[in-house]
């Protein structure tokens, strides 16, 4: 598993301290959601999506690495994945995967697999 995928790219332009809740979240190939809430812990950082009807009301936790860029002034959050992508992602239970270590691997390993 990459490590650097739970950290913000310098190029994403991520301000620390910077509320993210309620950003869109633009995939590659169109609008997936909104975020519902973010983490900028070291090691773990990432952002849940509200993906609201589009994946039938479903949050889905993407890491940090994911994210190419952050558009404060439209509030948007564009990340570097496919709708299609996100959408076959392990899924996101928020009372039991919200601090599991082991979840976080699986999901790590999983979009770790589309770095290049």
């Amino acid at each position: 598993m990459d490590p650097n995928l739970w950290a913000y790219t310098p190029a994403s332009g991520r301000t620390t301290g910077a509320g993210l809740v309620g950003f869109k979240v633009e995939a590659t190939d169109g609008s997936i959601g909104r975020v519902d809430k973010h983490s900028d812990e070291v090691g773990s950082a990432h952002i849940v999506v509200d993906t609201g009807p589009w994946i039938f009301g479903k949050h889905v936790l993407l890491p940090a690495g994911v994210v190419s860029s952050i558009d404060i002034a439209a509030e948007t959050v564009h990340v570097s994945r496919t709708k299609d992508e996100i959408k076959n992602a392990p899924e996101f239970e928020n009372d039991s995967h919200a601090d599991d270590p082991g979840y976080r691997d699986q999901l790590g390993g999983y979009y770790g697999g589309f770095m290049g």
